[in-house]
């Protein structure tokens, strides 16, 4: 009785330490714009099996972040609206990976599974409102980040129109895992086909082989990656049957039009479409579109993408243009090339893949930095000498290698500032110099990192990381 007395007195003095060192930072429960059951109870079951004590505060942040703060659920309409954190907008590459994670839980509760087909159907209904925006307002407000030209008035429902190829990826590739995972068919009505249709329409047309389309992008600004060469057009590109994309995950424009991470992610969510339109559609003509353009861009990609470098070898650019010219680096925004085996894992084997991993975690990309605070990608978008998070999150998440994936774990307990947050960049030698405080898909990706090694069998990994 005296022994398990004084070990509750104890447990109590270290919980009670733990919380005055790490107090939690998520909002008090009548806060919480979302509570999914599934998720708190998958928190509980893993916090506890954490063992470092920032780990499991980290963790027990992030993981629920996009629910917490993001999340605006309709009942009455069953649509979701889902902000990206400190701007109030939807992007629609954001919000899907923003809920990825939450998927797996959706067969345990209906509350989240009718949240999650919410951030479906609400993605289908504003790729159709306009297919070249990235972002989108809460309604018809008006609101917008810079007034741009881009030859059609402004939409009232759009807060940037940037045309970015991952804009149509990411839905596509969450409602294929949702159907996976929940069986549920019913967000595959004809708003779906409808999007199909829309999202193969688009990337035809930005195959610009019957000239250069309609969308162009001009904004006054005094930042040469937030406006397009050429009128807005872009350099030009030779058509092979690539898909140009006018700005890169980063919101930030591309040099050469042929972005090469997003072809391949392009490629591999129209596969993934067809198998939806044959199975539960029964629309073989339109999967056979699918399948069709997502074999062009998978030979173009092996003709056109592959450069060979004189330390690495065979590597995948990162953007080129059809005419032979490559920009060889890599942006930390997903999809990059370091993320290729994180959103397509059968490339794993690919032995370009291979080397490309080593290329781009290294100083032979001129976005890879090293410093004081860690090493890892950035990219223009936040400057120079600056560590995106999100890169090391996708090292980790890409490895195979334990002590790979240690190092990466350590490097983010200690760069989050003392915050207990993952943030979007930190300088390379000072980790409390950083931007975004509020950005919701790293926060949940960390949290899907850590819930992907405690089930994988690498907990005894994490419980060996020692960082305070």
């Amino acid at each position: 009785m005296l022994r398990a007395t004084f070990t509750a007195l104890l447990l109590g003095v270290t919980l009670g330490a733990c919380a005055q060192k790490y107090p939690d930072q998520r909002p008090a429960p009548e806060n919480r714009l979302f509570v999914s059951d599934a998720v708190e109870a998958k928190i509980a079951q893993i916090a506890p099996q954490l063992k470092n004590p920032k780990l499991r505060w980290m963790f027990t942040n992030c993981f629920p972040n996009t629910l917490d703060t993001t999340v605006h659920y309709d009942e009455s309409t069953g649509l979701t609206f889902v902000y990206t954190g400190d701007i109030h907008a939807m992007w629609l590459r954001d919000s899907g990976a923003q809920v990825w994670p939450y998927v797996d839980l959706c067969s345990g509760d209906e509350h989240l599974r009718k949240m999650v087909a919410g951030v479906i159907r609400q993605q289908f209904t504003l790729i159709n409102i306009d297919p070249y925006a990235n972002a989108f307002n809460q309604g018809p407000t008006g609101e917008f980040g810079d007034p741009d030209d881009t030859g059609l008035p402004q939409d009232p429902n759009v807060w940037e129109r940037k045309w970015e190829i991952d804009s149509h990826c990411y839905p596509v590739r969450l409602a294929y895992h949702y159907w996976k995972v929940t069986g549920d068919t019913s967000i595959f009505d004809d708003l779906w086909i409808k999007t199909v249709e829309t999202i193969l329409e688009t990337f035809v047309t930005q195959q610009r082989k019957d000239g250069n389309g309609p969308y162009y992008f001009l904004r006054v600004t005094d930042r040469q990656l937030d406006t397009k060469a050429r009128g807005g057009l872009g350099h030009p590109v030779k058509p092979v049957g690539l898909i140009a994309s006018s700005f890169r995950p980063s919101d930030d424009a591309t040099q050469f039009e042929f972005l090469v991470p997003s072809n391949f992610f392009a490629a591999s969510i129209l596969d993934k479409a067809a198998e939806i339109l044959s199975e539960v559609n029964g629309n073989t003509a339109l999967a056979a579109r699918c399948t069709a353009l997502a074999k062009e861009v998978k030979d173009a990609l092996k003709k056109y993408a592959v450069i060979h470098h004189p330390e690495f070898g065979d590597i995948y650019a990162y953007e080129v243009d059809g005419f032979g010219n490559a920009y060889c680096m890599d942006d930390a925004n997903v999809p990059s090339l370091l993320s290729l085996t994180y959103l397509i894992p059968e490339m794993a084997a690919d032995p370009i893949a291979v080397n490309t991993r080593r290329f781009v975690w290294s100083e032979s990309n001129p976005y890879f930095w090293r410093g004081k605070a860690g090493e890892g990608i950035g990219g223009p978008h936040t400057g120079k000498e600056v560590i995106w998070p999100m890169s090391i999150m996708m090292k980790a998440l890409t490895a195979t290698d334990d002590t790979e994936i240690k190092t990466c774990m350590e490097q983010l307990l200690r760069t989050d500032a003392g915050t207990g947050c993952i943030h979007e960049s930190f300088n390379k030698d000072n980790a409390s110099e950083f931007t975004r405080p509020w950005f919701a898909w790293t926060n949940t990706l960390f949290g899907e990192l850590v819930l992907k090694l405690a089930e994988g069998g690498k907990l005894d990994l994490l419980n060996s990381i020692t960082v305070k």
